[in-house]
């Protein structure tokens, strides 16, 4: 098997955010496995065990989720599964030993991972189930990046936009209003900052997963990282509205908000520093609250956090970067069949439903999505996701994202004196297009 790069989370467009969002639930009911059937496949699967990987780090409710999800699969096919989690910063070499080891059996991807493993025949088709019963619900539009020459290789299991974070018990203590424009985010960041010394007032992330911050001030100015135009893509760092966008990103250490000691920290190190009271407000997902209360030793949770839509400097709700996960089946398994019925099961709607909610995610399933834009935990996701963006949509691009940090060393760059913001932002032009288009 031949295994190449690795990507970060998840991506998709607008266009799939919006048309997400606006899709109705099917008027007629799947037809779907019913247990006593499935049940009555025991015997074939008694005395087989499944591998999975779920990628992240364990948590309570997502512990407690997938004993209950296992437990259930079990009944259904009478197999055991092999649980393993994968932490984030050891996916890709975790990935990369898969291929020429042995791999998982069913694994949690990425969703613009797809593409790329796919090309290096790492995933297998699924395309007989992808479709059925329940999942005839999920909105085609959400098996873009799952879909190479008509076989589907991934079926979508929750999304997720990100908004920011912020210790509402600090807002209300100094009386500072939820900010809806961004001069009022940075008047609440300084604030909080002449009140709490060695405060991050608003964190910057420089690390492994930088470019969801960058990408929403960017977006939010009118720029983009790179377009295809033929067969190639040609970069747009330099263009007015991306530099608009790197000019707030770097600003946030430039201006104070946030210290120069974390330019290479990513959200899970800014995450641990919030919940060490060392940061007021970050840009991230409901699936740091688990972490965040294990980390502050159960100081920091209920009503002393809130989320609310990142305003984008040139007014109202920024773009969001779009992400969320997949379940596929790894190619070489010799379980296909079995892993196809673990599949089914946890994408069914009652278990996709529950791995969107208890994981902080959003869920695939159009009418789950609709409630919860009503829901006032939930509003700033919505409205963030209604404005979600994609990264360049190559493979190529977790080597520009990942490996190559290009963006991320241009910013360091540019923060620590070494080059001034168009050089910068001229070379990491170069250095994109280079890649992207080898």
């Amino acid at each position: 098997m031949r295994i190449a790069k690795i990507t970060a989370t998840t991506v998709t467009t607008a266009a799939l955010a919006l048309g997400l969002a606006a899709c109705g639930g099917s008027s007629e009911e799947p037809a779907t496995s019913s247990p006593s059937a499935a049940a009555a496949s025991g015997p074939k699967f008694a005395g087989k065990t499944l591998s999975v990987w779920r990628l992240g780090d364990s948590n309570p409710a997502a512990a407690k989720y997938m004993e209950e999800l296992n437990a259930e699969f079990k009944t259904q096919t009478g197999a055991e599964v092999k649980l393993e989690w994968i932490p984030w910063p050891q996916v890709a070499d975790k990935f990369a030993a898969a291929a020429t080891g042995t791999g998982p059996d069913v694994t949690e991807i990425g969703n613009d991972q797809v593409p790329m493993w796919q090309s290096q025949d790492a995933l297998e088709p699924i395309t007989d189930i992808a479709r059925e019963g329940d999942r005839s619900q999920i909105p085609q539009n959400l098996y873009g990046y799952e879909t190479v020459d008509n076989e589907v290789y991934a079926v979508p299991w929750g999304a997720g936009a990100r908004a920011v974070l912020y210790r509402k018990d600090w807002f209300d203590d100094l009386k500072i209003e939820v900010p809806k424009t961004w001069d009022e985010l940075v008047a609440a960041a300084k604030k909080i900052q002449g009140e709490k010394k060695g405060v991050d007032g608003f964190a910057f992330n420089g690390g492994s997963d930088a470019n969801h911050l960058l990408a929403a001030f960017a977006w939010s100015e009118g720029g983009e990282y790179a377009v295809k135009e033929g067969d190639k893509w040609v970069g747009k760092l330099t263009e007015p509205g991306f530099a608009a966008g790197f000019g707030t990103y770097t600003g946030l250490v430039q201006d104070g908000l946030s210290s120069k000691a974390n330019l290479t920290l990513n959200t899970t190190d800014i995450r641990k520093r919030f919940a060490n009271d060392k940061v007021a407000m970050y840009l991230t997902a409901a699936w740091d609250l688990p972490g965040i209360e294990e980390d502050s030793k159960g100081k920091l949770k209920g009503d002393k956090l809130g989320f609310f839509p990142l305003p984008a400097k040139t007014g109202g709700v920024a773009a969001s970067f779009f992400g969320g996960n997949d379940i596929a089946l790894w190619g070489g398994t010799e379980q296909a069949e079995l892993g196809k019925e673990y599949i089914k099961l946890a994408t069914s709607k009652t278990w996709a439903d529950r791995y969107a909610k208890e994981g902080g995610l959003l869920p695939v399933y159009p009418d789950t999505l609709a409630a919860m834009n009503e829901d006032p935990a939930q509003g700033a996701f919505a409205q963030a996701f209604a404005k979600a963006k994609a990264f360049p949509a190559d493979p190529n691009w977790s080597e520009a994202d990942a490996t190559k940090a290009v963006l991320q060393n241009a910013a360091r760059e540019v923060i620590e004196g070494k080059k001034d913001a168009t050089t910068a932002l001229a070379d990491a032009n170069k250095e994109l297009e280079e890649i992207l288009n080898q």
